[in-house]
């Protein structure tokens, strides 16, 4: 009678690799480059204000001992504002809510679910109670092989 109570309390666990999971979905290092690329243009571009911001300075900075106290103030006060448009152009590109948030979630969001899906149906079928991410659970020192169910999520979504 106590095996039989303690069998009915016993949670049936797996794991997954996200990342194993992702390197094998073609769609996402689609997705990837096309972020990497994004990037790397909002980049280029911030990178170029940048340079100009610093032209400015430089030049200000040779200019200074012709200055008189207005166009001094005024130069400074181009300077500074050329900074904090540069401030607001990186925040909409890479802030919190900025384009690049954005296209992950045009992009990845969509795999993600998918593979949310995939391993809900998975772990429903078999019976699992818990299904955990060895590839962000940095405190699994060691997991059977056995209870890995990646390639039966890969197999579900078409891999």
């Amino acid at each position: 009678m106590a095996l039989a109570v303690g069998n009915t309390y016993a949670q049936r666990y797996a794991l997954i690799d996200m990342e194993y999971i992702l390197k094998r979905i073609p769609a996402y290092e689609s997705a990837n480059k096309q972020l990497e690329s994004f990037s790397q243009q909002w980049q280029n571009e911030v990178d170029k204000e940048v340079e100009t911001v610093d032209a400015m300075y430089k030049k200000y900075q040779t200019d200074l001992t012709f200055l008189a106290g207005d166009e001094k103030t005024k130069r400074e006060n181009e300077i500074v504002a050329k900074e904090n448009a540069i401030q607001e152009l990186r925040n909409k590109y890479f802030g919190a809510q900025g384009e690049l948030f954005k296209k992950q979630e045009e992009l990845i969001k969509p795999i993600q679910n998918d593979i949310y899906e995939a391993v809900k149906a998975v772990s429903t079928e078999s019976g699992y109670a818990i299904v955990i991410d060895r590839a962000s659970a940095t405190s699994i020192i060691f997991a059977s092989p056995g209870i890995d169910i990646s390639d039966q999520v890969l197999s579900r979504l078409g891999y």
